[in-house]
C-alpha cells in the first residue's frame, strides 16, 4: 500500500511538472509575441520619423534652387531669415534684446536675478512644475548671457573625472520636461561635485522644450564649468520650423517670439560639438564617418553652421557680368551656384559643413564600413572597422552618442565601443521605450541608469501597453498610406493583370515599398492594412476604406489633396522662411509662384490650373493673401472607424 502512495504522487508530481512546463513554454511564448509586436510597432515609428528627416534634408537643395530662381515677385519681402545665409551679423546690443522689454508688475512668474546662482535653479524648478511661464525678458536675458559665455568656449570640451567626481551623460530630451525632473531627483541637480553633459536635442517634438532649454542654461551659467551643453541635429533652426519648437515659441511669446527666435539662431552655432571625457571618451550627438578628422573639428568656426539645410556656398568677390543677384545678398553665377557677396571667410566649406553633418546626423551599423545614411537623408552608417579605426587614430577608447531611440534607453554596440545613450522615455508613445543616463568615472566601468515617467497607462499590463503602441503606429502608417492613395493604386492596378481587384500578399509588399519607401516587414503587416480573403489573397483597395484625408476646398481634385497632404510639413518650413513677419500670410502670388517651383524640383506634376483655382479659392476675404498655416492644417485624415476599434484590434505578432 505504501508502494502504491508513493506511485500515486510520482505520478502527481509529473503530472503537475508537465503542467509547470507547457504553462511555462506558453508564457514564453506569450511574451515573445508581445515582444514581437513591440519591435513592430517601434520599427513603424522609427521608418516613418527617419522618412520625415530625410524630406527636411532634400529642403536644403529645394532652398538653393529656390534662390536660384525666386528672383522676379516682391524682392523686398524675401530675406529666407537673411541672418542664417549670410555671414552673422554683430551683435545686436543689449537694449535690443532685454533691456527694451519691461517685466509689468502684474507678472506671478519666476524673478531671475543677475548673475545667477543656484537659487535660480531651484525657482526656475518649482515654477516650471506648477507650469509657470518664464516672462520673454528672462528669456532673452538667459539666452543672451549663455551666448555671451559659449563663445568663449571651445568646439570640444574637456573634462577630468575622479572617484568622487563622476560625470552623468544624458541624450536627447526632445522637450519632455518631466524625464528632466526625473534625472534630477533620481541623480541630484548639477553642481560643483555632480557634473553633466546634455549631448544635444533638448528641443523639438516635446510641449516643453523652452522650459528645458532655460533650465540647462541657467544651470550652465551657474556652473559653467561643471554642465555642458553639445549641439544636436535639433538645435537648428530650420528643424525647429518642422518640429514643433518655432511654434511652441510663437505660442507661449506671442509678443516677443520673433526676437527669441532670432537669438536662438546665433545661440545654437554657438554651441559646442562635442565633449571629451579623461582624453579616452568621445561624447558627439550623432557619429563618426571614415573621413572623420578630430583635429579639423577642433580648429572649425562652429558658428558658421547655421543649418543643415543651408549648405556651404562657393565665395567668390567678383560680381561676373553674367551673374543675376537676388533679394539676400547672394549672386548666382552662369551655373547656378550661389556665391557670397562677402569675404570668403565668411562661410564654412564644403569639408567642413560635411564634417559637422556626419558628427550630427550619423548612426552605427553592425555591417562594416562606411555608406550613407539613405534613411535620414544626412550623414553615415558607419560599421565596426570604422570605430576602431577613428578611436584607435585619436588614442580614444570608446564613443558615446545619442540620436537614436533604444527600447531600454541604451544600447552598446561594435564590441563595446560605442554605447547610444537616449534619455526621453515613452518617445513615440506612451510605455514606447525607457529613458537613461550613464555616469562615467576614469578607470570605471560605465553604470546605466534606466527609467521611465510613469503615468497611468505605464502601470497597464505589458499587453495592454503593446495594443496602445501599435495601433497608434498602425494609425501614423495608415495616414501615410492614404497620402499615396492613387500612387498606390496605378502600382496595384499594374500588378492586378485580370483586373480582380487582389493581388498576392507579396505583390502588394513589393507595391508598398516600392512607392513608401519605408522598409517595413509588409507581409507581417498586411492583416492589420488590408484585408486578406480566405485563399490569402490582398484585397488592395481595402488599404482605404476606413480614412480619407479631410477636404477644407471640396472642389480640389483629388490628387492635389494627396500632394498637399503629403508635402503639407515641407510647404509649411517653405512659406514660413519667406514670411519673415511672422504674420502667417502671404499673397496669392507668392503662393502660385512658390507652388511652380516646388513641383518643378520635387516633380510633382499637378495642372497649373488646379493650383490657380486653389490659390483663389484660399483667398477668402480676396484681399490677395493666404493665411497658409491655416489652410495647410485644414488637410487633416479622418479615421471613420476609429471609434469602432478596440485595443486588442491590431495584432503585429
Amino acid at each position: 500500500m505504501g508502494c502504491s502512495s508513493s506511485s500515486t504522487k510520482t505520478r502527481r508530481s509529473d503530472t503537475s511538472l508537465r503542467a509547470a512546463l507547457i504553462i511555462q513554454n506558453w508564457y514564453r511564448g506569450y511574451k515573445a509575441r508581445l515582444k514581437a509586436r513591440q519591435h513592430y510597432a517601434l520599427t513603424i515609428f522609427q521608418s516613418i520619423e527617419y522618412a520625415d528627416e530625410q524630406g527636411q534634408m532634400q529642403l536644403s537643395t529645394f532652398f538653393s534652387f529656390m534662390l536660384e530662381n525666386y528672383t522676379h515677385i516682391h524682392k523686398e519681402e524675401l530675406e529666407l531669415r537673411n541672418q542664417s545665409l549670410e555671414s552673422e551679423q554683430d551683435m545686436r546690443d543689449r537694449w535690443d534684446y532685454v533691456d527694451s522689454i519691461d517685466v509689468p508688475d502684474s507678472y506671478n512668474g519666476p524673478r531671475l536675478q543677475f548673475p545667477l546662482t543656484c537659487t535660480d535653479i531651484d525657482l526656475l524648478l518649482e515654477a516650471f512644475k506648477e507650469q509657470q511661464i518664464l516672462h520673454a525678458h528672462y528669456v532673452l536675458e538667459v539666452l543672451f548671457e549663455t551666448k555671451k559665455v559659449l563663445k568663449q568656449m571651445p568646439n570640444f570640451t574637456h573634462i577630468q573625472t575622479s572617484p568622487s567626481k563622476e560625470v552623468t551623460i544624458c541624450g536627447d530630451l526632445h522637450g519632455k520636461l518631466d524625464d528632466l525632473f526625473l534625472i534630477f531627483y533620481k541623480n541630484g541637480l548639477p553642481s560643483e561635485r555632480n557634473p553633466y553633459v546634455f549631448n544635444g536635442d533638448f528641443v523639438d517634438r516635446g510641449k516643453n522644450s523652452i522650459e528645458i532649454l532655460m533650465i540647462l542654461c541657467v544651470s550652465f551659467l551657474v556652473y559653467p564649468n561643471d554642465l555642458h551643453l553639445n549641439r544636436g541635429n535639433h538645435e537648428d533652426f530650420m528643424m525647429n520650423l518642422r518640429y514643433g519648437f518655432t511654434k511652441e515659441i510663437l505660442h507661449k511669446y506671442k509678443l516677443h517670439g520673433k526676437r527669441i527666435l532670432q537669438i536662438l539662431e546665433e545661440f545654437y552655432a554657438w554651441l559646442p560639438i562635442g565633449t571629451i571625457v579623461d582624453n579616452e571618451i568621445l561624447v558627439i550627438h550623432g557619429g563618426i564617418s571614415e573621413t572623420t578628422d578630430l583635429n579639423l573639428l577642433h580648429r572649425v568656426e562652429r558658428n558658421k553652421m547655421k543649418s543643415v539645410l543651408i549648405p556651404p556656398t562657393e565665395t567668390n568677390r567678383d560680381h561676373d557680368t553674367d551673374s543675376k543677384h537676388n533679394k539676400v545678398g547672394v549672386t548666382f553665377n552662369a551655373h547656378g551656384r550661389i556665391k557670397t557677396n562677402g569675404s570668403p571667410t565668411e562661410h564654412l566649406t564644403e569639408h567642413e559643413w560635411e564634417q559637422i553633418i556626419d558628427i550630427l546626423w550619423s548612426d552605427p551599423r553592425g555591417k562594416n564600413g562606411c555608406f550613407p545614411n539613405t534613411c535620414r537623408g544626412g550623414g553615415c552608417y558607419f560599421g565596426p572597422d570604422v570605430t576602431s579605426k577613428i578611436l584607435n587614430k585619436y588614442q580614444l577608447k570608446m564613443l558615446i552618442r545619442s540620436h537614436e531611440c533604444k527600447p531600454e534607453g541604451y544600447e552598446i554596440c561594435h564590441d563595446g565601443k560605442v554605447v547610444t545613450i537616449f534619455s526621453a522615455s515613452n518617445y513615440y508613445e506612451e510605455g514606447s521605450n525607457r529613458g537613461a543616463y550613464i555616469k562615467l568615472c576614469s578607470g570605471t566601468t560605465p553604470r546605466f541608469f534606466q527609467y521611465q515617467v510613469t503615468k497611468a497607462t505605464c502601470f497597464q499590463p505589458l499587453r495592454q501597453r503593446v495594443d496602445t503602441m501599435e495601433n497608434s503606429a498602425i494609425k501614423i502608417l495608415r495616414e501615410r498610406v492614404i497620402s499615396r492613395k492613387s500612387d498606390l493604386t496605378r502600382a496595384f492596378q499594374l500588378q492586378d493583370h485580370r483586373k480582380s481587384g487582389k493581388l498576392s500578399v507579396s505583390q502588394w509588399a513589393f507595391c508598398m515599398e516600392n512607392i513608401l519607401g519605408l522598409n517595413l516587414p509588409w507581409r507581417s503587416l498586411s492583416s492589420n492594412l488590408v484585408n486578406i480573403d480566405q485563399n490569402g489573397n490582398v484585397e488592395y483597395m481595402s488599404s482605404s476604406q476606413n480614412i480619407r484625408i479631410e477636404k477644407p476646398v471640396q472642389e480640389a481634385h483629388s490628387t492635389l489633396v494627396e500632394t498637399l497632404y503629403r508635402y503639407r510639413s515641407d510647404l509649411e518650413i517653405i512659406f514660413n522662411a519667406i514670411d519673415t513677419d511672422h504674420s502667417g500670410l502671404i499673397s496669392v502670388e507668392e503662393f502660385r509662384a512658390m507652388w511652380k517651383l516646388f513641383s518643378s524640383h520635387y516633380n510633382v506634376h499637378i495642372d497649373d490650373s488646379q493650383v490657380n483655382k486653389l490659390a483663389n479659392i484660399m483667398d477668402l476675404n480676396k484681399d490677395g493673401s493666404i493665411d497658409f498655416n491655416e489652410f495647410l492644417k485644414a488637410f487633416y485624415v479622418v479615421h471613420r472607424c476609429e471609434d469602432l476599434m478596440k485595443p486588442d484590434v491590431t495584432n503585429l505578432g
